[in-house]
């Protein structure tokens, strides 16, 4: 599960690092996040080709976090499909055909997470929870493995530049064992030396690079202001001093 994450370092900082040629100027301008919620704009690395035009560009461009499929009748059902489990991706009609030909990275600094707690011994059946930040141990960039599609509103003219909608999901697997002890599934990270070869719309079958191991992740107890979409800014991801979870995962 991944339901929360912060995107808050400039594309243009990550441009060398990503090879990045081109970056939308509505991602140029989106504002950094500390708490990204379900439906809202993310920054995403594809590759394509520009009608009428052979060669392939990396770029930057904006979607909706939440995907939805081409033959949707609306964009409401997107929010439910925020994650896609890296076991079943070829199984699912939304996203089997995405995998083949629109693979992209979802550009993060890290995401949270809440691990369950032991139930208090006053009696009360509210689990409690404690939510991690988990970012990358060894990279500025959380390169999230995702799967982008298009979907045109039927409504909407030919002139309309609203008519088409631009949105992502992000691949889940199983946590790793370090990862387990919070919760029982975790955002694929892509390493680095596999960027290439997931953006690639020539590869047609990207199968195994679902195996490989996910980029070292670091874990940080934080407080319970980012249960709220309300609350944003980098104090989300400073440490707490007084976490409720008696035994800190510390990775």
């Amino acid at each position: 599960m991944c339901g929360r994450f912060a995107s808050f370092t400039q594309t243009q900082d990550l441009a060398d690092e990503l090879a990045i040629a081109e970056i939308a100027e509505d991602a140029r301008l989106l504002p950094p996040s500390w708490n990204v919620a379900p439906t809202d704009p993310v920054r995403i690395v594809v590759e394509r080709a520009a009608k009428g035009s052979d060669e392939v560009t990396r770029s930057v461009r904006l979607a909706r976090w939440g995907l939805v499929p081409s033959w949707s009748k609306d964009p409401s059902g997107g929010a439910r499909m925020i994650n896609a489990r890296s076991e079943s991706l070829l199984d699912k009609p939304a996203f089997a055909k995405p995998f083949k030909v629109r693979r992209c990275i979802v550009l993060a600094d890290g995401y949270y997470e809440w691990r369950k707690l032991a139930l208090p011994a006053t009696g009360s059946k509210k689990v409690p929870k404690q939510p991690y930040w988990i970012h990358p141990a060894e990279a500025d960039v959380a390169a999230f493995a995702g799967l982008y599609e298009f979907w045109r509103n039927p409504a909407a003219s030919e002139t309309d530049p609203d008519r088409w909608l631009v949105s992502t999901t992000v691949i889940t697997r199983p946590a790793s064992e370090s990862m387990a002890p919070i919760h029982d599934r975790m955002p694929f990270v892509l390493p680095a030396g596999a960027w290439d070869e997931w953006l690639d719309p020539a590869v047609g079958d990207a199968s195994k690079l679902l195996k490989l191991d996910n980029a070292p992740l670091t874990t940080l107890p934080v407080g319970d202001a980012v249960g709220s979409v309300q609350n944003d800014g980098p104090s989300l991801i400073e440490e707490d001093p007084e976490p409720r979870d008696p035994e800190p995962v510390r990775v």
